[in-house]
């Protein structure tokens, strides 16, 4: 069986809420992405990473270009950065792009489907919706009090 995992991440990889705002969104959350009567069981995860966590789309990936020179980026060069980076908890997001040679952060690349990176993560399991509307980022970035991304994986 597979699954789909809805993500929304602080935009600053390093920021964390506190754990009223953490409960906060994850209320705003629910609602958004209730349990549906007869479809797959939604479970609800708010976590803290002790490091910098990479939160990637898993197989919806398809794209990540360089934000430098709009170049496509080898998926497989940012896999094996991403299993060089793990260890040390991604202290250093900055990385040299093999397209045009810029430091650009890991953040910062455009992923399609969107990735990102954070301490802080809030987690829908089968969420029985797709994406968010730019108004409901716009709650959950109130509850939190910080801008956000969301990420969609299907694993």
């Amino acid at each position: 069986m597979s699954d789909n995992i809805l993500s929304i991440i602080p935009t600053d990889p390093d920021w964390q809420p506190t754990a009223e705002a953490a409960d906060a969104a994850m209320a705003v959350l629910r609602r958004l992405a209730p349990q549906l009567d007869g479809f797959v069981t939604t479970e609800y995860r708010t976590t803290w990473h002790a490091k910098v966590a990479a939160v990637d789309c898993g197989a919806n990936l398809e794209r990540i270009e360089c934000p430098a020179c709009q170049n496509a980026i080898d998926v497989e060069w940012w896999i094996d950065l991403l299993e060089e980076r793990f260890e040390a908890g991604f202290a250093n997001l900055t990385a040299t792009v093999p397209c045009c040679g810029g430091e650009v952060s890991l953040n910062d690349l455009r992923y399609d489907w969107p990735c990102g990176f954070a301490r802080f993560e809030l987690e829908v399991w089968n969420p029985n919706r797709d994406w968010l509307t730019a108004a409901e980022l716009a709650q959950l970035a109130a509850a939190l009090g910080c801008d956000v991304r969301q990420i969609l994986a299907h694993i």
